[in-house]
């Protein structure tokens, strides 16, 4: 699949004056949004905490980006250092229009598994962080009349899938979020969910390894499940992923508010 080159599927110039801000851009779904943004001509800031890798990433896109592009180390467990990071930002590449909420998920597991401690630190980088830069960010999505605001969160939202308790936990806290903020809101800023489903990124990996771990499952077990659940029978390509992402970024997507859209190959049962 050639989603970045002839079967790119918007306009080059769809979101040129329009800055980007994209956590965990350093690979997966982040990195792929990072760059069919940058291809619809959109400025890009790229966080995530690896620099190394957000390079890479950086050198990749500007390869055919035509906006500008920079990338900030940055640690969302770390709420003290969120408004450092955000002025500099804003210092470098101005206003933010789009803001892009994503951030690895916990270990899989039965809920029950779970300590009440296990809670802190992934509910901090998701919603905590989320909220925090959210505060910042808005005022000046309101002064240049364009906002959009998208979680990349998870189809448990819909449909809690089975050893994820603590991420089912999260996912649903951070849909629940959006959904208020969807009503308060200026009417020039729109905020969405993009539920990914078994998507071929290092996260499903890792989580393969987690729910081995936990229940015993074999990995090829696990993954059979998995696909046993999804029509397209195959995972997701992340560039699938990014360009709904993308398309909810674009000026042409204003009526879409407070949605939870699934790019899941219809896994999920619900209508």
């Amino acid at each position: 699949m050639d989603l970045l080159n002839s079967d790119f599927p918007f306009a080059k110039n769809a979101l040129r004056g329009k800055h980007a801000l994209i956590f965990g851009a350093s690979k997966g779904i982040g990195a792929a949004t990072a760059k069919m943004m940058a291809l619809a001509g959109a400025d890009i800031t790229l966080c995530a905490r690896n620099l190394t890798n957000l390079q890479v990433v950086a050198d990749d896109i500007r390869a055919e980006a035509t906006g500008r592009i920079a990338i900030k180390s940055i640690d969302l467990e770390d709420l003290a250092k969120i408004d450092v990071i955000i002025d500099e930002i804003l210092s470098e590449l101005g206003t933010v229009h789009i803001l892009v909420n994503n951030s690895g998920g916990p270990p899989g597991g039965p809920l029950l598994s779970n300590s009440v401690e296990d809670f802190h630190a992934p509910f901090t980088r998701h919603l905590h962080a989320a909220h925090q830069i959210t505060k910042r960010l808005t005022p000046g999505m309101e002064e240049a009349g364009y906002g959009r605001i998208i979680q990349i969160i998870s189809t448990s939202v819909k449909e809690p899938i089975p050893n994820l308790g603590l991420s089912n936990t999260l996912r649903g806290a951070m849909a629940s979020w959006a959904k208020s903020l969807s009503r308060e809101l200026h009417p020039c800023i729109t905020i969405n969910n993009v539920l990914p489903g078994f998507t071929d990124t290092e996260r499903l990996g890792s989580l393969a390894n987690s729910i081995n771990q936990k229940t015993g499952k074999s990995i090829d077990e696990i993954h059979d499940g998995w696909m046993g659940q999804v029509p397209i029978q195959r995972l997701v390509d992340p560039l699938e992923t990014a360009s709904a992402i993308t398309f909810l970024a674009l000026p042409a997507s204003g009526a879409i508010r407070g949605v939870s859209l699934a790019v899941d190959g219809g896994r999920l049962r619900g209508i």
